[in-house]
């Protein structure tokens, strides 16, 4: 398929492989749980055995990437290994062996009249996945999709065109082989910026559009896709040492919430110290981190507490740094920090640091973001660390998915209702 797509115009690239998803949307629709298992069995064991071929074809990705002076971030991200291919075929066997969301019933009633009413979970038919480097995505979203009984088009970056075209050659393999159709899971072969525009436009075809990678990216889907979108824009998350933190647990989970690594989503990019807190356990907080090479803002009284701390402007509360840099603010209860929370997070997530159990109910409950923690690093906001096998994407948006979007955020519903004859008066 891809060598005959790559001759025709963005529009008929979108349409081929858009009719395609579509009749394959169908027939997942109907297909059992051991047939799609088997798939993605035969895709991990796939995977495995095509290793050599699939890191030559990442060589040639790396070797353009390099020539055109790419960060070596996103080498990184790019960059496929033994081990990596091993963790791709490790996660599709995750996914595998997860419960199959569609089917199952989420609510039901029966009316005085007789009627069952049911809720239950169905596909929501044909995605659109658009990201960015890393190749890996497309064996994620691929099987989430296929588990979940959805079709999906992918297109990824351009920078990991044979990357991903070699592992797509694969799915495409594993789908043949039992008796799936090819359309289920679709890629545009061509880096043509053109077809992303034809794709956003095709919500004739597409259900839902999940975009994965950097705000320009994301802020195009938003603007141009016709249909819903799974996105999030920013990740402005917070942690709030509360007065009655403990002390270890306040350095140690700052610490990995800001360094883990600072580059993703969910790291925090905002530390918020309550003002009853021990000046000796702030200043050991904010410490740790500048020891570790994190450079701080703050307001004044933030400045006070270490010298080393510059000062920080109105932008830098809704700044997402993605770098060793941090903003801080002192306030006043949990309260304020709430309130401070409200008005500069992107609603991705955000963590309270404390040993009083009603202080952290106020937070988890009036803090409006898809994750909300207690204890915990922000940077456990992850599919897979929710337990999700994989994830395609986080979400902010407040209708239907929010925060990691797994197996039965790829689901919709439907009701089904049963009678015996009932007429309406």
């Amino acid at each position: 398929m891809p060598e005959a797509l790559e001759k025709l115009s963005p529009e008929e690239i979108i349409d081929q492989l858009g009719r395609a998803a579509k009749e394959a949307a169908g027939v997942l629709r109907r297909t059992d749980t051991d047939t799609l298992n088997a798939a993605l069995t035969g895709l991990a064991a796939k995977l495995r055995a095509g290793e050599k071929a699939l890191i030559e074809a990442n060589k040639i990705d790396l070797a353009a990437a390099e020539q055109r002076g790419l960060s070596k971030a996103m080498l990184d991200r790019l960059t496929l290994t033994p081990e990596r291919i091993e963790g791709m075929a490790a996660g599709v066997e995750i996914v595998r062996d997860l419960p199959d969301p569609v089917g199952n019933v989420l609510w039901e009633t029966t009316r005085p009249n007789g009627l069952k009413i049911q809720r239950v979970a169905v596909p929501i038919g044909v995605l659109g996945m658009i990201y960015e480097s890393r190749p890996n995505v497309t064996i994620d979203a691929s099987a989430l999709c296929l588990k979940s009984h959805n079709a999906v088009i992918l297109r990824g970056g351009s920078e990991s065109l044979h990357s991903s075209l070699a592992l797509h050659r694969l799915i495409q393999e594993s789908l043949r082989e039992h008796g799936l159709p090819e359309g289920a899971v679709g890629m545009i072969p061509v880096a043509d910026r053109a077809v992303v525009g034809a794709l956003l436009a095709a919500d004739r075809y597409v259900d839902v559009m999940i975009p994965r990678g950097g705000r320009g990216l994301i802020e195009r889907v938003m603007t141009e896709a016709k249909m819903p979108v799974f996105s999030h824009l920013d990740g402005i998350c917070h942690t709030y040492v509360h007065k009655d933190a403990d002390p270890e647990i306040a350095k140690s989970v700052t610490l990995n919430a800001k360094m883990r690594r600072t580059g993703l989503c969910n790291a925090t990019e905002t530390l918020l110290l309550d003002q009853n807190l021990a000046p000796e356990v702030a200043k050991a907080v904010l410490g740790t981190l500048l020891d570790a090479g994190c450079a701080i803002v703050g307001d004044k009284m933030a400045q006070a507490l270490d010298n080393r701390i510059g000062q920080a402007t109105s932008e830098d509360w809704s700044t997402e740094y993605l770098d060793k840099k941090l903003s801080c603010a002192v306030v006043q209860n949990v309260e304020e920090a709430v309130n401070h929370i409200n008005t500069f997070s992107s609603h991705h997530t955000d963590s309270i640091l404390t040993e009083d159990g009603e202080t952290a109910a106020y937070f988890l409950k009036n803090v409006d973001s898809g994750s909300v923690m207690h204890n915990a690093s922000t940077q456990f906001a992850d599919g897979f660390e929710y337990g999700f096998g994989a994830e395609i994407g986080i979400a902010t948006g407040k209708m239907h998915a929010r925060g990691p979007v797994g197996l039965e955020q790829l689901c919709t519903y439907k009701y089904l209702v049963h009678g015996n004859g009932q007429t309406r008066p």
